[in-house]
């Protein structure tokens, strides 16, 4: 009987233990279930979409800590594509992205802070890369949903957004007055490991 109580405690605990694991997640770059967009006023008479096509990355999350959630992203800046060959070729140069010295930018996290309200949407923190310049920012994220998918795996998604001011990554070139700043969002679907 004593041999049984052990047992069943030894279980529960590691069952206990397992439950506050954070779960690691891969982003789906394969399926191509993740986006990471961004807008910017043109001149002040207009937006200009595009997207990064290139980039991949993982993230940590843990339902019953979400506080300890963390995400890490390398976007390949010559993906950009703005549905448009020569603006992407200008966007590519050294007035901008400079992507043949700076070929990479990067997001790693650093804390997550919930809504008290709701977990599941919160701010999250980090360093941010981009044009050799290393900022912290704040993006606002929510969960999108979790679960099962049909092929045996389970998946989780978050969106998020954040306005980054150009010239902080030395980004000067004139596109207006009211083009100073670009609107990044993102769709991030992943894939759990």
């Amino acid at each position: 009987m004593k041999k049984s109580l052990i047992a069943a405690a030894i279980v529960g605990s590691a069952l206990f233990t397992s439950a506050s694991f954070a779960e690691d997640y891969k982003i789906d770059i394969e399926g191509q279930h993740a986006f990471i967009q961004f807008k910017i006023k043109h001149l002040g008479y207009s937006w200009l979409y595009g997207r990064f096509n290139k980039f991949d990355g993982s993230f940590s999350y843990d339902e019953n800590a979400p506080e300890n959630a963390s995400i890490q992203v390398t976007i390949d800046t010559s993906s950009i594509d703005t549905n448009h060959a020569e603006r992407d070729k200008h966007l590519r140069s050294d007035d901008f992205l400079n992507v043949g010295e700076y070929p990479t930018a990067t997001f790693e996290s650093t804390r997550y802070v919930p809504d008290e309200d709701d977990a599941g949407e919160g701010t999250l923190y980090g360093n941010f890369t981009l044009n050799g310049v290393t900022k912290e920012i704040a993006i606002d994220v929510a969960h999108t949903g979790a679960g099962e998918d049909p092929w045996g795996g389970f998946r989780r998604g978050f969106e998020g957004e954040v306005d980054l001011t150009l010239a902080d990554y030395n980004i000067d070139y004139n596109l207006g007055p009211e083009a100073k700043e670009v609107e990044l969002f993102f769709s991030i679907e992943g894939v759990r490991q």
